[in-house]
C-alpha cells in the first residue's frame, strides 16, 4: 500500500515539475506585451541597381590656348569673357608698323635682286657673243690662244653670278614670305568655334613672345553641345569601372547649382596616370555628357554613380533586414544560438564596408560564413525566427535576395515600432 501511495505521489510531482516547465518555457518564449509590434515590410520583386558613388568636376572637352607669335603692343581686344566665337574670327589686333616695315623691306630686296638679275644676263649675253666671234677669229689665225681663254673664262664667271643672284632671289622671297606671315599674326585669330573661357590681354598691353608664345585666349569649342566630367575613382572600384564602360552602362550625377536636375553621361575614358591622395590611389574617369541646354559650366562640382550592375524583376528586401539585430527575449528559443553567434562574429569582426560596395559578412550582424551568405529575421508567433538567405548586389536602401526560401510577398522585420516594447 505504501508502495502505491509513494508511486502516486512520484506521478503527481513529476506531473506538476512538467507543467512548471511548461509554463516556464512559454513565460520565456512569449513577450510581456500581447504581442510586440514589428516593423515588417515584405520581400517584392523589383529593379536593383549596384552602383559606385564618386565626385568630380565638369571640364570643356577641349581647351584650346590661343598665343602670339610675335611682339608688340596690343592696338584693341575685340572679344570678351564668354563670348561666342567662330573659326577665323579676330580676337585681338598687335600694332602691325615694326611689320609692315619689314614687308615692305623685303619687298625691296627681291626688287634689287630681280634687278641684278637682269644686268647679269646682259653682261652674260655680251660674253656669250665675245666668246663665239672668238672661236671663229681663231680658226683663222687671227686672235691668239690666251685672247680666247680670256673670254671663255669672262663667260664662266658671269654663269657663276647668274646661279648667285637666282639664290639671292630666293632667299628674299623667303625672308618676304616671313616677313608677311609676321604681319598676318599681328591679327590674332580663334582657330576654332568656341566660347572665351579666358582673355589674358588688354588694349595697350605688350605681348613679348621672346622665348615661349604667351597664351592671351583660352577657348573651349562645343562647351554648348557636350563636357567631360573629371570624376576621381579609387583603385578598389577601377576595376568595375572598367567593366561597366565595357558593358556600355549609363553614369548618373548631379551639380551643386541644380540640385532637383539628374544628368546622364557614358564613360569614355579611364585615365593609367594615378594621383595619391592621403596615401589613397586614385585614377581619373572620363565622362562624357551631353550640355544642349547649357546648364553645365566648367569647374562644376559634381557627385557622379557610376552604375556597375542592374537587375530587373528580382526579390529584393530592406537593406535594414540586414543591419537588424534583436534581442534574445525576441528570438525563438531554437533560434537564440544562432543569434548569439552572429552578435559574437560582430563583435569581433571589422567595421563593415561601404554600402554601395559588394556586400562582405565582416560587421555584420546577420552575417553567416560564406561570402554573400546572411540571416534576416521574420516574425513567427508573435517572435522572430532565422531564416538564411544568399544575396546578390545591392545598393543604399536595397538587397537582392539570390537564393532562399522567402518569397515575395513574406515578411521580414527591420525593426521595432515606435513605443513598443524594446
Amino acid at each position: 500500500m505504501k508502495r502505491i501511495l509513494f508511486g502516486l505521489f512520484a506521478a503527481a510531482l513529476f506531473a506538476a515539475a512538467g507543467a512548471a516547465s511548461h509554463v516556464y518555457f512559454r513565460a520565456t518564449e512569449t513577450p510581456a506585451a500581447a504581442d510586440r509590434e514589428y516593423v515588417t515590410p515584405t520581400v517584392k520583386r523589383g529593379e536593383i541597381k549596384l552602383t559606385v558613388n564618386s565626385t568630380g568636376s565638369v571640364q570643356p572637352v577641349q581647351s584650346v590656348q590661343v598665343g602670339s607669335y610675335i611682339s608688340g603692343p596690343v592696338l584693341k581686344v575685340l572679344v570678351n569673357f564668354n563670348d561666342k566665337v567662330s573659326a577665323g574670327q579676330l580676337l585681338a589686333q598687335v600694332d602691325s608698323r615694326l611689320y609692315l616695315a619689314a614687308v615692305a623691306r623685303e619687298q625691296a630686296a627681291l626688287a634689287r635682286c630681280k634687278a641684278e638679275l637682269s644686268r647679269i644676263k646682259a653682261l652674260w649675253t655680251k660674253a656669250a657673243r665675245k666668246e663665239e666671234r672668238g672661236k671663229i677669229l681663231q680658226s683663222s689665225k687671227a686672235i691668239s690662244i690666251t685672247d680666247m681663254d680670256l673670254c671663255t673664262a669672262e663667260r664662266e664667271t658671269l654663269d657663276a653670278q647668274l646661279q648667285i643672284t637666282e639664290a639671292s632671289i630666293d632667299e628674299t622671297e623667303a625672308n618676304l614670305t616671313t616677313a608677311k606671315t609676321n604681319l598676318e599674326f599681328t591679327s590674332i585669330k580663334s582657330p576654332v568655334d568656341g566660347f572665351v573661357l579666358e582673355r589674358k590681354i588688354d588694349p595697350g598691353q605688350t605681348v613679348a613672345s621672346l622665348f615661349q608664345s604667351p597664351a592671351l585666349f583660352v577657348i573651349a569649342p562645343e562647351l554648348d553641345k557636350r563636357v567631360d566630367i573629371h570624376a576621381s575613382v579609387k583603385e578598389d572600384d577601377i576595376i568595375r569601372i572598367r567593366e561597366a564602360k565595357e558593358r556600355g552602362e549609363p553614369v548618373t550625377f548631379t551639380v551643386n547649382a541644380y540640385p532637383n536636375d539628374v544628368f546622364e553621361g557614358k564613360i569614355s575614358q579611364i585615365r593609367l596616370k594615378p594621383s595619391n591622395v592621403r596615401d589613397d590611389v586614385n585614377y581619373t574617369v572620363i565622362v562624357e555628357a551631353p550640355n544642349p541646354d547649357f546648364k553645365l559650366l566648367p569647374g562644376m562640382t559634381t557627385n557622379l554613380s557610376f552604375q556597375i550592375e542592374k537587375r530587373a524583376g528580382v526579390p529584393i528586401i530592406p537593406r535594414s533586414a540586414l543591419e537588424f539585430s534583436p534581442l534574445p527575449e525576441q528570438v525563438r528559443l531554437c533560434d537564440r544560438a544562432i543569434l548569439e553567434s552572429l552578435t559574437r562574429c560582430a563583435r569581433h569582426a571589422p567595421d563593415p564596408t561601404d554600402g554601395d560596395r559588394a556586400f562582405s559578412s565582416g560587421g555584420d550582424p546577420a552575417a553567416v560564413p560564406g561570402r554573400n551568405r546572411k540571416y534576416v529575421w521574420v516574425p513567427k508567433g508573435g517572435l522572430l525566427s532565422a531564416v538564411p538567405i544568399e544575396i546578390g548586389i545591392g545598393d543604399k536602401t536595397s538587397v537582392e535576395i539570390v537564393s532562399s526560401r522567402l518569397l515575395p510577398g513574406q515578411e521580414v522585420a527591420v525593426g521595432m515600432q515606435a513605443g513598443s516594447d524594446n
